[in-house]
This record gives structure tokens, C-alpha cells and sequence, in this order.
């Protein structure tokens, strides 16, 4: 007989009712309600300080510099695997923390902590990217596209995302692996389109570790919560 919670969800006879279970379990408790609403909150101000952030940097972008694996390396079209790679990034975190919405808080809160460390970083210098080859073919949007391709170069959110994802899942085998091997994704492909300085993808695997350890430190009642049950017993 299979006891709810301690299969992972999609091992599980009955995935709905442990679904439903988790979310009446955590959503009837208020101090966890707070700490979703707050870290939702947070997140969110990270997103509009990193906007400014970009819009800031790029605004006052100088002049490009060498590089030494850029400057070697000619820029190949990855357009499509670097906004795809984005894209479907997005959409797996996101049912992660649908299919438990016990990481919620303190994922966002890193996540927030991430975004508002890194606007401090792009509002301070302003070196223009590394001269493309070819043209970005998307049309995104001028929000969208705002994050995907402006001149907001150090450190690479796209390299240290995955990275501080793999870091906070870090127990749960599966998860880990798929973000370290997102993370490796995502430094090689931006690095191939010209999208990032070399030294924007090496520093960001340093200062997101830094980030998530001061995330436990900050965050410590979201972060025990995260911990809270065995890996194997919450795993999506």
C-alpha cells in the first residue's frame, strides 16, 4: 500500500490527491501563505529592478572589448537554442514548484536575491557586448527581448540561474543533474552567439554560489522548509 508522500509525484497511484493534499496541507497554515505572498513580492521587485537594471546598462554601453575565447571563436546563429533553452527553463522551474509548493518561497527568494545582486552588477560598468555576426532573427517584444538581448553582460543570468537551481535542488539527483547540464548548456551557447564575455560565464558559477549561501542565511525559515521532508519523499 503506497502512503501519500512518500513517492515522488509522478511515481505516485494517485498523483492528483497527493497533489491536492500537498497544496490543503501548506495553503491552511497562514505563516505559509505569508512567506509565498511575501517571496511572489520580492520576485517580482527583482524582475522590475533588473529591467531598469538592462535598460541602465545598455543605454550606456561603450565600446566592446577582446575576449579571449571570443575573440578566437567566430559567432554562430544559436538564436533559437538560446531563446528556446530560456524558454523551456522557465517552464520546467515552473512545474518544479507546482508540483510542490513547499519550495515555493525559498526558491523565489533566491531567485529574487539572484536578480537584485545582478542589477548591481550590470548598473556598474558598461562595456557594449562583443560585435555579432549575424542578426537576431526574433521578434520577441521589446519586454522580452529586453532580457534576452540587451547589453546587461556581467555576470551571465543565463549561466547562473540553472546553476543556483541545481544548487538549491541539489538533494534530488534527477533535478540536479538536468540544471548542471542546463548551466553547461547555456555558458556554451552564449559564448558561441557572442551574447557573453568569457569572463561573464566563469564568474557567474562564484557569485551564484555565494548568492544561494547567502540565501540560506536570509532566507533561513524558507530554507528550512525547503529541507524539511526527505528529497525522495517530495521529488516532482
Amino acid at each position: 500500500m503506497e502512503i501519500y508522500g512518500t513517492s515522488p509525484l509522478h511515481r505516485h497511484s494517485q498523483p492528483h490527491r497527493e497533489l491536492a493534499r500537498r497544496y490543503r496541507h501548506y495553503f491552511s497554515r497562514s505563516d505559509f501563505r505569508t512567506a509565498t505572498a511575501l517571496s511572489g513580492v520580492l520576485f517580482a521587485l527583482s524582475v522590475v529592478a533588473s529591467f531598469f537594471a538592462i535598460r541602465y546598462a545598455t543605454e550606456r554601453a561603450s565600446n566592446s572589448v577582446t575576449d579571449i575565447i571570443l575573440s578566437n571563436v567566430p559567432a554562430m546563429d544559436v538564436d533559437g537554442l538560446f531563446v528556446w533553452g530560456t524558454v523551456f527553463l522557465i517552464a520546467f522551474i515552473t512545474l518544479l514548484l507546482l508540483a510542490h509548493p513547499k519550495r515555493v518561497p525559498f526558491t523565489l527568494n533566491c531567485l529574487a536575491l539572484f536578480y537584485f545582486i545582478r542589477s548591481a552588477f550590470v548598473s556598474l560598468t558598461h562595456i557594449g557586448p562583443f560585435p555579432l555576426q549575424s542578426e537576431n532573427a526574433y521578434d520577441l517584444g521589446h519586454f522580452i527581448s529586453t532580457f534576452l538581448f540587451s547589453s546587461d553582460l556581467f555576470f551571465s543570468a543565463h549561466t547562473g540561474v540553472p546553476f543556483l537551481l541545481a544548487l538549491i535542488f541539489w538533494r534530488e539527483k534527477a533535478a540536479r543533474n538536468i540544471f548542471l547540464a542546463w548551466s553547461v548548456y547555456m555558458a556554451t551557447v552564449v559564448l558561441l552567439g557572442h551574447y557573453h564575455y568569457s569572463i561573464d560565464v566563469a564568474s557567474a558559477f562564484f557569485i551564484t554560489y555565494t548568492i544561494y549561501v547567502l540565501g540560506g542565511y536570509l532566507f533561513p525559515k524558507s530554507y528550512a522548509l525547503f529541507l524539511h521532508d526527505p528529497p525522495l519523499a517530495e521529488d516532482a
